[in-house]
């Protein structure tokens, strides 16, 4: 049986896109900055190839997979962008940003919608704001609510002041509101813990609520088929759990990893797709390039457990959904191309994919090697490249 298992390194592009200076992210490169200034050891994503993949190959080593690199058609440089073009579900009309704020007459709907006043309404980081206003939220109850460069709608709340499924349902309420002229990509609730300023703590907790998507993914092809399909980490959010068979939950990187080992060993799942957060959400966003560093070395470990697991006709394929450069100045995603690396035991050494038009040839690729029709949707298999 054929299988195809996705890693998503959220956030981890391999150089700036040629129109990156459009976005304000000109320059970027965010393995390249991270190994620049932090030298991890990645022995088995090396010889992988991940480091082929930079502009200028930072080793001599020769690759044992199949790598390149993958530019992004969609008008975005976010989450549900870059997860939907790998899809096959290209964005031509990017989501709407609110860089000064959501509209008073938004808050004013959302605030009576929730019956509670909220805090905040402006872009900020998420790790500042809760410094800024966590305290005034646990004493009046109001949630924090703010956004990004990205198309967000973000709603934090102490866990002790707003237990976790109320704080789903308000969001589910902004994911309501926030449709039509107002449409943001997605609604996510911040749940946090903590005793006061400087002590406010994010947990796993976390929820999306995207946008449902605008046409017929690879996800949803594969399970039409029937096809198991079993997305880890924010995967059937991303996707608003169409085409998604299981959803598992995970609480950071090392358990998304865990968790599709235990499935790679065990699973009669067809297609294994997994998001790994911490890259993006614990490092790329806090400009923590040590932690993104350490963050690498965990997985690059953490990776000989799955490639031992992989079935003989299994593909491995690795890939990210933007960049979030950490050494950059802003705290921001950024417009970079992102690696493409395909494993599995009949991988040949050596085999170079050269830069891919779109994202979407990775779905395309799953789409060939588990015998789905691919039909009208865009990207071109990479798998006659593998033979």
């Amino acid at each position: 049986m054929k299988r195809a298992i996705v890693l998503v390194c959220d956030s981890l592009g391999v150089g700036a896109l040629p129109d990156a200076a459009d976005f304000g992210d000109e320059g970027s490169n965010t393995l390249g900055h991270v190994l620049r200034d932090q030298h991890p050891r990645l022995p088995n994503l090396t010889r992988l190839g991940l480091l082929h993949t930079l502009p200028q190959p930072a080793t001599n080593e020769s690759p044992q997979s199949a790598f390149g690199r993958m530019a992004e058609l969609s008008a975005g440089k976010d989450t549900t962008t870059g997860h939907w073009e790998m899809m096959g579900l290209i964005v031509k009309d990017p989501f709407r940003t609110y860089p000064d704020g959501f509209p008073p007459d938004v808050i004013a709907e959302y605030e009576r919608r929730i019956g509670r006043k909220t805090l905040g309404n402006k872009a900020a980081s998420g790790t500042v704001i809760l410094d800024e206003l966590g305290e005034e939220h646990v004493r009046t109850g109001f949630p924090i609510v703010y956004t990004s460069a990205d198309s967000v709608f973000q709603v934090a709340a102490h866990e002790e002041v707003i237990p976790v499924e109320e704080l789903w349902r308000i969001c589910a309420i902004a994911r309501e509101l926030m449709r039509g002229q107002n449409n943001v990509g997605r609604i996510i609730a911040r749940p946090f813990v903590g005793t006061g300023k400087g002590h406010f703590k994010r947990t796993p907790n976390r929820k999306d609520f995207s946008v449902r998507p605008t046409g017929e993914t690879v996800v949803e092809r594969a399970h039409k088929r029937g096809k198991r399909v079993v997305g880890l980490g924010k995967i059937a959010d991303i996707f608003d759990r169409v085409g998604i068979d299981t959803e598992i939950r995970t609480e950071s990187n090392s358990d998304g990893m865990r968790k599709t080992i235990d499935l790679a060993r065990g699973s009669d799942a067809d297609f294994i797709f997994t998001n790994l957060v911490d890259f993006d959400s614990k490092y790329g966003h806090r400009n923590d390039a040590p932690g993104y560093a350490r963050a690498l070395e965990t997985f690059d470990g953490e990776l000989a457990g799955l490639l031992d697991a992989l079935r003989p006709d299994d593909l491995l394929f690795i890939t990210a959904d933007h960049g979030c450069d950490p050494t950059d100045i802003s705290t921001d995603h950024t417009r970079e191309y992102v690696p493409l690396l395909i494993a599995g035991p009949r991988i040949a050494r050596l085999r170079s994919l050269g830069t891919r038009s779109t994202f979407a040839d990775l779905g395309a690729t799953i789409c060939d090697h588990l015998g789905i029709p691919q039909d009208d949707l865009p990207g071109k298999s990479a798998l006659p490249e593998l033979r």
